[in-house]
């Protein structure tokens, strides 16, 4: 030990470049740790090449400022460097720190689990894992009318918890409340056509109805919301062309599509026995006059 004391007392040029390269060799590794990491943990390729290059700069700037402090003689001023090269790193991968951060706020706060439908980021399907960084997700519309399948796999950031609305369709009340119109023309039994469309949707949305109570009566003990009904509603309109019915009703969340399919189905059934007692509309056109037309042909002499 002494002997090296005295040859650093006697080299002392020697020993302040040695150290240089231990800090230099230091740096490097950490850069290069880092981009490894980078490379094996994130999956998305435009986020993986901006932050190993975004790593790589942020290296080669603390290079400059150490090699500037220490052949200056401020080596005190490396702590210095070492916080820039720290702030560096956080805010290259804010991105990928903000994920981590998302996937404990999603598993804390139980903002969605796998199974759960939502829409976030103007994304809408059934959530079918969620990892460290990525929530992946079945996606569901686009192209595809109604919520059926896209086909698509989407990877989300879970950082995008933090960015915007989260809409989930099945957490703690998995019903939605849907509607349609129905035209019916003028001059049809109204009170039949009202009988015949409360019964049929009495009828096939009745296990909807009777499970949805008990959940919302759940729902309105948890959160500060008022109550609502679930039981089907017929609400009448007078329009320039038909009487329009509007049916609200309450399903589950995954069957929208098919009992939307059902309920029209059946009404149409229905409206048919009634021997035009009930009659749908369509659009028309009525021309209430046809105007003269006067044709004259001259005569060639």
């Amino acid at each position: 030990m002494e002997a090296i004391k005295q040859w650093i007392l006697e080299n002392p040029t020697l020993y302040n470049v040695f150290k240089y390269i231990i800090i230099v060799v230091f740096v490097l590794t950490i850069i290069q740790l880092t981009r490894r990491f980078l490379r094996k943990q994130v999956t998305d390729t435009s986020i993986r090449y901006k932050s190993q290059k975004g790593i790589e700069i942020i290296g080669y700037i603390v290079l400059i400022l150490l090699s500037l402090s220490y052949f200056t003689g401020n080596i005190k001023d490396f702590t210095i460097a070492i916080g820039l090269f720290t702030a560096g790193i956080a805010f290259t991968l804010q991105e990928l720190i903000l994920s981590v951060a998302g996937s404990l706020y999603i598993f804390i706060v139980k903002v969605y689990k796998p199974g759960d439908r939502i829409e976030i980021n103007g994304i809408k399907g059934d959530v079918i894992d969620v990892d460290s960084i990525y929530t992946t997700m079945m996606e569901i519309g686009q192209w595809v009318s109604s919520d059926n399948y896209s086909g698509r796999i989407v990877k989300l950031s879970n950082a995008f918890v933090f960015k915007g609305p989260i809409y989930n369709y099945s957490q703690d009340f998995p019903f939605i409340w849907d509607e349609f119109n129905l035209p019916i023309k003028y001059g049809s039994d109204i009170e039949l056509a009202k009988s015949i469309v409360i019964k049929i949707a009495s009828e096939t949305l009745s296990e909807y109805t009777t499970n949805s109570k008990s959940k919302w009566k759940e729902v309105v003990n948890k959160y500060y919301i008022e109550d609502a009904i679930v039981d089907p509603t017929l609400a009448i309109t007078l329009t320039d062309n038909w009487i329009q019915f509007n049916l609200r009703y309450i399903v589950d969340y995954k069957k929208r599509r098919f009992t939307k399919h059902v309920l029209n189905d059946k009404i149409r059934v229905e409206v048919e026995k009634t021997n035009d007692k009930v009659v749908l509309a369509s659009t028309t056109i009525e021309l209430i006059k046809i105007p003269e037309l006067k044709v004259g042909i001259k005569k060639e002499l």
